[in-house]
């Protein structure tokens, strides 16, 4: 049995050697990378947190001491020292979580996944933990330098500060990048201190004379290991950094060196106030492939070769957000007022491009999508016009700044948001669904969502040519589909996609749902109703062909990959009854849930936005309401054909 098969709770530690902690922490990267090799998931930041993870565990008595991840993509260590090693199906239906999950776990606090929360998290709990007598309860927060890009960060730690009386130990995991190397001031100061050749050198001297020594060498290290670390902290002046928060500082610390990052905490646990260690890591560690990509040193994958590293599958199709990169190149390239904005995903979201032909002209600010948000109406009103590109589900951070900064001053700002709708795998926070249903409320916010790759770059560059109001261009997460090409293209815009023999139902689709919108009007077809499909193109204000369509159809049906709450069904609704259109309307969509970790098509499957559900409930509503069709059935027989695949 091997020693990791042996841990069912962090307990199980305490009773290992330092050379049996060592081959524990050889055997979970080799388990992660056979694991995750199999399922796609965040390889290379846990491979950098293995033995930070075992000492915070040796040190801390989880659940009693609470422990809470920043973003959580790195727990996967954490969930298998807390019992959880079955990974077979990690981020799939009805296996892990990607991230820490309550249902899973007492030892998981913090479910989100949105960076820079964890000390205000920590702050909060050690407060109640502090007033409420539990002064034997610990908080540990582990957080990345990437984090410390943002401001919420450093609302927390100025609070943190202002209370000494709280057992509060900050762990920064400084591996010098978040998705990819961590930018800015804050970077810079730390990459001072983790190549500063004074400390190198001495750290490595010191330690490799006592491992000459053997075991009572390494003995002797430890115990001076604070005081070396110490004059190491005053020599690099890392200490400044947090001098004036009034908050005691123990670092840098080797965050691969066992024996140190569990001396340290120990340190820090003993101490009786807030505490900041300082580990470098090494994002990656133990992996040549991960070690060596430039890019993102494998932050996250999907199914790869476990020896090579190589993806095992070629996506032949492109991706909505490599269509975008490949555009806004274009688009740059025309207008030289086009300037891109991210938050710390310059790769991810496809502004990578227009980085390496325009560098001048690409800002990445680091996880603070507030200040993203703000700076680009900044930019704005002094001639450009910024692109911010962001994950669907990121710009909910930076709502206040999107209505008061940017759609106040009717500001020229186009905001692109990948992976909205049901993203999948990456579970309730990382659902790109509220977008819609939050921004659509900001006074002449005009919201683009585009079908299929022609209808993206030519959407895109009419939100860019926009230059009184913020535009917004929306899609999905993966490859994108076929293309629909209308039949026709109304005065306002608006397109239409097919059009049935009678004008009984409407399907207003948004975005990707045009096509379930044309497979269920074939489906209605098949039952005697006639359904016109339209893509209104700009959901967002309602455009009036759809208001006059609407007026000459039975029913109308919207099918949106958003929240059915205050979403774009509801817009229409609304702006029918104040044209006095009295047509019913049913507005599909996600419900006001947080949905699960699972495929796009099981999610969608689960919330009946397949177009075999909802021609069933179209049909169901038609004869229920009595509308005439051409070839009428009665309920059995139309419920027994809609089902017929």
């Amino acid at each position: 049995m091997s020693l990791l098969e042996t841990i069912r709770g962090p307990r199980d530690l305490d009773g290992l050697s330092d050379d049996q902690m060592v081959e524990l922490a050889t055997e979970i990267r080799a388990f992660l990378v056979a694991e995750v090799s199999k399922t796609g998931g965040h390889l290379g930041p846990n491979l950098g947190v293995v033995e930070l993870t075992l000492a915070i565990h040796r040190v801390f008595h989880s659940p009693h001491d609470a422990i809470v991840f920043d973003t959580g993509h790195q727990s996967y260590v954490h969930k298998l020292v807390t019992g959880r090693q079955d990974f077979s199906k990690l981020r799939l239906r009805g296996g892990l979580a990607g991230y820490p999950q309550r249902s899973e776990s007492v030892h998981d606090i913090v479910e989100s996944s949105h960076a820079s929360s964890s000390l205000s998290w920590a702050d909060g709990i050690s407060r109640a933990f502090q007033l409420t007598g539990r002064d034997d309860r610990h908080v540990v927060a582990v957080v990345g330098d990437g984090a410390l890009t943002g401001g919420m960060t450093w609302e927390a730690l100025n609070n943190i500060s202002d209370d000494n009386d709280r057992r509060l130990t900050i762990v920064v995991n400084d591996n010098g990048r978040s998705y990819a190397p961590t930018i800015g001031g804050m970077a810079r100061f730390l990459n001072n201190v983790r190549t500063r050749s004074a400390y190198r050198e001495l750290h490595v001297s010191s330690r490799a004379v006592f491992d000459r020594l053997g075991h009572p060498g390494r003995a002797v290290y430890r115990g001076v290991r604070g005081g070396l670390h110490g004059f190491l902290s005053r020599f690099t002046n890392n200490e400044a950094l947090y001098s004036n928060l009034d908050i005691k500082y123990i670092g840098p610390i080797d965050g691969h060196d066992q024996v140190a990052m569990e001396e340290a905490l120990r340190q820090a646990k003993n101490y009786g106030a807030p505490v900041i260690v300082h580990a470098i890591t090494q994002k990656g560690r133990g992996f040549d492939p991960a070690v060596h990509d430039v890019a993102d040193q494998f932050h996250a994958v999907g199914q790869i070769d476990p020896e090579s590293g190589e993806p095992l599958e070629t996506v032949s199709a492109s991706s909505w957000t490599s269509v975008f990169a490949d555009e806004i190149v274009d688009i740059a390239a025309e207008d030289e007022t086009v300037v891109g904005i991210t938050a710390a995903m310059l790769r991810p979201v496809g502004l990578h491009k227009l980085a390496e032909r325009f560098p001048a002209r690409v800002f990445d600010v680091g996880i603070a999508e507030q200040h993203a948000v703000t700076s680009a109406a900044g930019l704005a009103f002094g001639g450009l016009h910024p692109v911010v590109a962001l994950y669907a589900t990121f710009v909910n951070r930076a709502f206040d700044q999107v209505l008061m900064d940017v759609g106040l001053h009717k500001a020229g700002v186009t905001f692109v948001l990948d992976r909205a709708g049901v993203t999948g795998p990456d579970g309730p926070s990382h659902h790109g669904m509220w977008d819609l249903a939050l921004l659509q409320i900001v006074p002449h916010i005009r919201l683009a969502a585009p079908r299929d790759a022609s209808r993206l770059r030519e959407e895109l560059r009419e939100a860019v040519a926009v230059t009184d109001a913020p535009t917004v261009v929306r899609f999905s997460k993966g490859s994108v589909g076929a293309e629909h090409e209308a039949i026709e293209r109304l005065a306002d815009g608006v397109d239409v996609l097919a059009r049935g023999e009678r004008d009984d139902v409407l399907l207003v689709c948004v975005g990707p749902m045009a096509t379930v919108g044309l497979d269920v009007a074939e489906r209605l077809a098949d039952q005697g109703i006639g359904a016109t499909v339209i893509d209104p193109r700009w959901v967002v204000p309602v455009p009036e062909s759809v208001i006059d369509l609407a007026r000459d159809h039975r029913l109308v049906v919207s099918i949106e990959d958003g929240v059915r709450v205050g979403g774009i069904g509801t817009r229409i609704r609304q702006d029918l009854r104040e044209a006095g259109v009295d047509t019913a309307v049913t507005e599909l969509g996600l419900p006001d849930e947080f949905l699960e970790h699972g495929s796009r098509a099981e999610i969608l499957e689960q919330v009946r936005l397949t177009p075999q559900h909802i021609a069933r409930d179209v049909v169901a509503q038609v004869l229920g309401s009595k509308i005439p069709v051409a070839r009428p059935l009665d309920e059995a027989d139309a419920q027994l054909d809609v089902r017929r695949d």
